[in-house]
């Protein structure tokens, strides 16, 4: 016989039921936060894109977690354009910044920022560093070219590095330091460079806002010249070890001139003088890594992993001579081609890298798509979404970078277009100052251009069709 007491316990599990389903229901779901970590000129010298020399121990780890983008481009090889285009989603023809001194407010006055969208949103937004554009050295320290709307909070850190410039040995001496070749080896901790700091200040916002969702910026100023890291990362990249490239005696005769910027070819350094540079750049690489390591164990102890985008990149590549050229604001491969890493706790396949062509332009509407945010109209990136899901996803998309040339008055473009196999490039309107083409399946170090040889006239066709399409 059933008691009547067990009847009634039944009954009233019936009907709370629903109740505690619909309790359930209004109870809200954990919301994904955003780590967001950028590095100031960081070329693809690192180990998770197969360099067999720098020491990155750090980022391969994230790599390890995430999707690598192999064929990752900036959408213009210089930090402000670079970065105005990543933050608003919008192109540099749409944002109007061709040059560091130009607020692409200027030209979109109610743009909503990626950092803006997280706000809308209930999020916590905060930077440490350079996200939006700071000369380096010259504003380490200051907000620079910030945009306020942006951030809830802000921090401009400032280390011994900008207070010892004068121990610089600069081979340079004719260029501002913002431009130069100078380095230090210098003394004292991680801790006391700008580049610690942002790691320490970056961890304190991520102990201070664990508990509600976050956007929080990590803006490393390494490596941008000048190249400086303690010591103990030099001795790491014995000179001996450096290696130039090895390049075809003749191989810019075919180049337009608008391509070359380096003037003369390296700056008249000589091969001994190029080898300090190199070593000097990727001591400033390895301890950049070392502070991405301390914060991402931050965010590990934290136990913040797991309901975390992290998104690692730069604004642009780095020329180490290549071409004869140093540094950036060039179409080759090596100013244009960034690293970026994303990893995404909810994302298929990791530690695969993928090659479709992406842009930076994309990663605004990707943590909008991740975060289940609603991204404002205009957004000219495209969502990786499936390329996080599947490396191997269809994907019809190219990546567009552009750069300008030529005196004040007579300003023109460069603008190139990569797909998976193809570098397309025209200077100035239709070509008129020069075209280059390049085969990356046989000719990945863009040495001969091909964009003359009639056995190449329909890919040229086709390429100069997607190039003035833009998609």
């Amino acid at each position: 016989m059933i008691k009547p007491s067990f009847i009634a316990l039944i009954l009233l599990a019936v009907i709370a039921a629903p109740w505690q389903q619909t309790a359930a229901q209004r109870t809200p779901a954990r919301r994904m936060n955003v780590l967001f970590i950028a590095s100031d000129d960081l070329n693809n010298h690192i180990g998770a894109y197969g360099h067999s020399l720098v020491k990155t121990p750090n980022l391969d780890r994230l790599a390890r977690r995430g999707r690598i983008f192999n064929n990752a481009y900036t959408q213009f090889p210089l930090c402000s354009p670079s970065r105005s285009s990543l933050m608003t989603g919008r192109r540099p023809d749409a944002t109007r910044v061709y040059d560091l001194t130009t607020h692409f407010r200027a030209a979109l006055p109610n743009a909503v920022t990626l950092p803006q969208m997280f706000r809308r949103n209930g999020y916590v937004a905060a930077r440490v560093g350079k996200i939006y554009h700071f000369g380096v050295p010259g504003g380490i320290g200051t907000s620079g070219l910030d945009d306020p709307p942006s951030w809830d909070k802000f921090v401009n850190p400032r280390g011994r590095d900008k207070d010892e410039e004068g121990l610089l040995r600069n081979l340079t001496p004719q260029r501002g330091l913002g431009s130069s070749l100078s380095y230090l080896a210098a003394e004292g901790t991680d801790e006391e460079q700008t580049d610690g700091i942002v790691a320490t200040e970056t961890i304190r916002l991520l102990e201070d806002h664990r508990d509600k969702p976050f956007f929080i910026a990590a803006g490393f100023y390494r490596p941008h010249c000048p190249y400086i890291a303690p010591k103990k990362y030099f001795d790491l990249y014995p000179l001996d070890k450096i290696v130039l490239p090895n390049e075809p005696p003749d191989h810019l005769k075919s180049v337009p001139d608008a391509a070359i910027t380096t003037k003369p070819l390296y700056w008249g350094t000589s091969e001994q003088q190029r080898r300090e540079v190199i070593q000097a750049y990727y001591a400033s690489i390895t301890f950049m890594d070392a502070q991405v390591g301390r914060v991402l164990d931050a965010l590990e102890r934290l136990k913040l992993a797991d309901n975390t985008v992290v998104v690692f990149w730069s604004d642009h590549g780095y020329l180490l001579t290549e071409h004869g050229q140093w540094m950036k604001q060039s179409l080759f491969e090596e100013s244009a081609r960034v690293p970026m890493i994303i990893a995404s706790p909810n994302a298929k396949a990791k530690g695969r890298a993928t090659a479709r062509p992406v842009e930076l332009l994309d990663i605004y509407p990707t943590l909008a798509d991740l975060c289940g945010l609603p991204a404002p109209a205009g957004l000219e990136g495209r969502s990786l979404r499936p390329l996080l899901d599947n490396p191997l996803a269809k994907w019809d998309k190219a990546a567009y970078t552009q750069v300008e040339r030529g005196p004040q008055g007579q300003r023109f473009m460069g603008r190139s277009v990569r797909t998976e196999r193809w570098r397309y490039t025209e200077w100035d309107n239709e070509g008129k100052q020069g075209v280059e083409l390049y085969d990356h399946a046989n000719d990945p170090r863009e040495y001969r251009n091909l964009a003359g040889d009639p056995k190449f006239a329909a890919t040229v066709a086709e390429m100069k069709q997607r190039l003035h399409r833009q998609k």
